[in-house]
């Protein structure tokens, strides 16, 4: 399985609260970059190599500085399991399933 990184990135001391320009500019890099992704409402999980996916964890960190925020703060959570193939989406369908939902 390749690693999953889930990423949050919140920009400080900006004039406006809404995140949502942030966050399709940085969907963007990853989009750009081949990773596969998934948004969520709290941040942006990533599938890719250790390297891709720090490569665009950084760039995707900077780009909060490009679109004017003299503060950022980063929150990363990393998942590496090595012992069996999965998948973001497979991680999501198999607590559904446990739930009893299977959409």
């Amino acid at each position: 399985m390749p690693p999953i990184l889930e990423i949050h990135i919140v920009p400080v001391g900006t004039a406006q609260a809404s995140m949502g320009e942030l966050v399709a500019r940085t969907v963007r890099i990853a989009k750009e970059q081949g990773l596969r992704y998934q948004v969520n409402p709290m941040g942006t999980s990533l599938e890719g190599s250790l390297d891709a996916l720090f490569a665009v964890a950084r760039a995707m960190h900077e780009a909060a500085f490009a679109q004017g925020a003299p503060r950022v703060i980063t929150s990363m959570r990393l998942d590496d399991r090595r012992d069996k193939e999965l998948s973001m989406e497979y991680k999501v369908q198999s607590v559904l399933e446990k739930l009893g939902n299977t959409a």
